[in-house]
């Protein structure tokens, strides 16, 4: 696994909300209920994504976590970026201290070019793709979309 459990959590969490309420609020309660996702540690995961633009939250009727941004909009890169931070992507993969094209590891070369890879995939995987693959897999294995009884406040997303 390449993801910490919270970003594992943040991941399938946004997903799950993307897929079935993209433009609006949803509790809490029931974005976890009949998943194996910690209700607790999942709101203080959200809280993260909030302070950091992610998501917004709202109190009351109809409030809860909705997405800040349009789910064609916020990357898997960006979810990263907030829960476990991108800074590794750049390190040695062997951990010396200065291991560059002019120092290599003995690794460099191989981890430089999959260290692409794996930044390129974050980048360019939106939460929009994320939920749709996930309808397709409920789909295909008989299971249905989760219907979310709460009523939403309107939500006004950046961008």
């Amino acid at each position: 696994m390449i993801y910490s459990n919270a970003c594992a959590y943040a991941i399938r969490a946004l997903t799950r909300l993307t897929m079935v309420r993209p433009d609006g609020y949803v509790l809490l309660d029931e974005l976890c209920e009949g998943t194996d996702l910690p209700r607790h540690f999942v709101a203080k995961i959200f809280q993260d994504l909030v302070r950091h633009g992610l998501l917004l939250s709202a109190k009351g009727r109809g409030g809860g976590f909705a997405l800040a941004r349009k789910p064609e909009e916020v990357t898997l890169y960006d979810i990263v970026k907030v829960i476990d931070g991108v800074e590794e992507l750049d390190q040695c993969v062997v951990g010396m201290a200065k291991c560059n094209d002019d120092q290599p590891c003995p690794q460099h070369e191989q981890w430089k070019e999959f260290r692409s890879h794996i930044s390129v995939f974050l980048e360019k995987t939106t939460l929009s793709q994320m939920s749709g693959t996930l309808e397709k897999k409920m789909d295909m294995i008989g299971q249905p979309l989760p219907i979310f009884k709460s009523k939403s406040k309107p939500v006004r997303q950046n961008g």
